[in-house]
């Protein structure tokens, strides 16, 4: 602790001429530390603080400087925040600063609670005052019917908003589960370039909410925010007022970019396309309370955006299950998918993601069976036929009691029945191989053009159709190129969260 005598010292040194060298030297104190009480206009002893804690002298010259770190902090994702040792060791090595890292640790520690119970009061509020910060957003489900491969269904759809630009962003999903809340927001966070430093959430999503007086959330979402550091808060029951932008942004969007009702054949080319839709809505509009450009506040919540971590997050939350007899498993009570016949009662890892059901090998990780995910009530199965066309190409007998057949149209149905034992063995085998290389859609819809221009199957001819037919050459138009790469879709579920089955699953 420096005392009056030693600043004293090092004033009269420096009228004399010394430099701020030899004035170390003499006198034994750090180099900033001279510099500081050269520059020193004030030396009039300070009053004590009324209430609170007690301040440290030899402290507070480096308050202001350490509350700056604490706030920046905010914009930074939370494992490269300040510790109360970081922050002693900055000010050592960068400040010279002189005193205990206990009086560094106790001022960290109050200032912080002092910061949150400043978010505390505004959240008190409501946030009536209009006063969100910028990269603050607010998180809300709306509803919606969208044209799916030709049929309507009725979806949802997730809105990101941030109040302080009023620009907003939706993706559509077919649930409202944790899975679908960490994906939209995943989504919404890459494209946006940063993680918003506070998102604000209705109680309605299975994200988490209030149970009484308690917060209660999912296992996905907590992972999820841990991995972003993404702060987050629930409203309170009955206040649609805290969170009345999302609300307005969810009805904005529906009436701006839901009319007429979409029409796509993959919800996830859609919601790609969709986050750029969202952004034009704001191109040359004015905010609406404060007549700046909303592009340009957008630009604020931008740059008070903390940055994304190295490794994206998985959205897929993981369970072990049982297959029966069959090799098949249910999700959700009601949906069936297979695993295969060689996993008759077998345990399976099956990551269920926003839109796909990966099943895979406990003891390999590997991926053995993908599926789109089935939404809803009413009972599917979603066996997959591949699985059983493997076996009938050496069974070929099995055919007429096979899934295969089950899933194919009837004119091809009819072909196939018509052949001879070796002719239809061959035409399974070209189905196999195209399935492998194209996919089962395009694969089928190759077997069929084949055989109406040509009134059988020929293995070139159905190649070349399978391949226009995953390029997207559908008979039906949509908003966006056609993606049958149910597999690789499936396989997404598994990146960065561990590409691994069994290291998820902690084998």
């Amino acid at each position: 602790m420096i005392g009056v005598d030693k600043i004293d010292d090092i004033r009269r040194l420096g009228r004399n001429g010394a430099s701020v060298a030899s004035i170390s030297r003499d006198t034994g104190v750090s180099e900033p530390t001279v510099r500081k009480y050269l520059r020193e206009q004030d030396l009039s002893e300070r009053p004590p603080e009324i209430g609170g804690a007690p301040g440290s002298p030899l402290l507070e010259p480096f308050e202001a400087l350490i509350d700056s770190w604490l706030l920046e902090d905010r914009r930074c994702w939370r494992k490269q925040r300040h510790t109360a040792k970081r922050v002693y060791d900055r000010l050592v090595a960068e400040e010279g600063f002189e005193g205990s890292y206990s009086t560094v640790q106790r001022y960290v520690r109050r200032r912080r609670e002092e910061l949150a119970a400043g978010l505390d009061a505004r959240e008190a509020q409501g946030f009536l005052l209009l006063d969100w910060l910028p990269g603050e957003c607010q998180v809300d489900f709306g509803q919606a019917d969208f044209r799916v491969r030709g049929v309507v269904t009725r979806g949802h759809f997730l809105v990101v908003s941030f109040p302080h630009s009023n620009v907003g962003f939706a993706q559509v999903f077919w649930g409202e589960t944790a899975e679908c809340v960490c994906q939209g927001l995943k989504s919404v966070i890459e494209f946006v370039g940063g993680v918003p430093l506070r998102a604000v959430f209705d109680n309605a999503t299975e994200a988490g909410g209030r149970v009484g007086g308690e917060v209660r959330t999912s296992g996905l979402f907590r992972r999820f925010a841990a991995h972003y550091g993404l702060d987050y808060t629930f409203t309170n029951p009955y206040s649609g007022n805290e969170k009345g932008n999302v609300e307005n942004k969810v009805g904005c969007h529906r009436r701006n970019l839901f009319v007429p009702v979409p029409s796509f054949h993959d919800v996830r080319a859609f919601n790609r396309r969709l986050l750029e839709d969202c952004l034009d809505l704001s191109e040359g509009k004015r905010h609406y309370r404060l007549g700046t450009p909303e592009s340009e506040l957008f630009g604020e919540d931008r740059e008070a955006l903390s940055p994304l971590p190295p490794a994206a997050f998985s959205c897929a939350r993981w369970e072990t299950r049982r297959c029966n007899k069959q090799g098949t498993i249910t999700v959700g009570g009601v949906h069936r998918y297979s695993a295969g016949p060689a996993y008759s009662r077998r345990e399976v890892a099956v990551a269920l993601g926003a839109f796909d059901v990966a099943v895979c090998d406990c003891e390999t990780g590997e991926v053995v069976a993908a599926y789109e995910r089935e939404w809803g009530e009413a009972p599917t199965d979603s066996s997959d036929p591949t699985l059983q066309l493997r076996l009938l190409c050496l069974r070929p007998a099995g055919w007429r009691d096979s899934s295969v057949r089950a899933s194919l149209p009837a004119e091809l149905v009819a072909f196939l029945d018509s052949e001879a034992p070796a002719g239809l063995a061959a035409d399974l085998r070209v189905l196999r191989d195209e399935s492998a290389e194209r996919g089962w859609g395009a694969a089928v819809e190759g077997m069929s053009r084949s055989l109406a221009a040509t009134g059988g199957v020929d293995r070139a001819s159905v190649a070349l159709s399978a391949a226009r037919a995953a390029s997207g050459d559908e008979r039906v138009e949509y908003d966006e190129e056609v993606d049958l790469g149910v597999y690789d879709r499936a396989l997404g579920l598994l990146e960065g969260g561990g590409g691994h089955a069994a290291e998820e699953l902690g084998a």
